[in-house]
């Protein structure tokens, strides 16, 4: 990677770390200063984005057993995901260097480029009536339980970060309404895997 990337990537997960600070700072008392940010939060935050640089090249998603499924966007309007790259040998991680999806979306040139990363974890009694085991990761509780997005696909709990596209919705919000799902996408995903997963 050339020193331009990295110079970009440093200031990305500088200001990511930002936003984190500030989203999940408790509210100030009345006449009192803020809380601090609990510094474990955003040092995670930070190995999450270190370790995800290399996936902006996509053939290194793909080496490290990322499988691509199809573009999922909200039925409701309210943005998308993109294209889910699932790796289930990662399922279960809360590790901040190891998410269990890639999300990517369509870039110039028909290139793939990343837009965030998912940390996905099975749902141990596999009703959705019940959530007495959901994780957190970053100080933020995932989401679920909830019916896995392909056949075989557990029910789970998963947690978005969009630590590569600027999400307005906020950094850990589902849907990003700046990412998009074409109508066709001229870069297919694999015949087995390209049932739309709205989540």
């Amino acid at each position: 990677m050339s020193q331009r990337p990295l110079r970009t990537a440093f200031a990305l997960m500088t200001a990511v770390a930002a936003s984190l600070a500030l989203a999940a700072a408790p509210a100030p008392a009345a006449g009192g200063p803020a809380a601090p940010m609990d510094p474990s939060a955003v040092r995670d935050l930070d190995t999450a984005y270190a370790a995800s640089v290399k996936y902006l090249d996509e053939s290194t998603a793909l080496a490290d057993g990322y499988v691509p499924f199809a573009c999922s966007a909200d039925p409701a309007g309210h943005g998308a995901m993109g294209y889910h790259y699932f790796n289930e040998s990662r399922y279960g991680s809360l590790d901040p260097a190891k998410p269990g999806a890639l999300l990517f979306e369509d870039g110039p040139g028909g290139r793939r480029r990343l837009a965030g990363v998912e940390w996905i974890v099975v749902d141990k009694d596999q009703n959705m009536k019940t959530s007495g085991d959901r994780p957190s990761l970053f100080g933020q509780k995932f989401e679920g339980p909830m019916p896995g997005h392909y056949p075989g696909m557990p029910v789970h709990y998963d947690l978005h970060v969009w630590l590569w596209k600027h999400n307005p919705a906020g950094l850990f919000n589902r849907w990003n309404p700046r990412v998009s799902c074409p109508a066709v996408s001229a870069h297919s995903a694999p015949a087995a895997h390209t049932a739309h997963m709205a989540h």
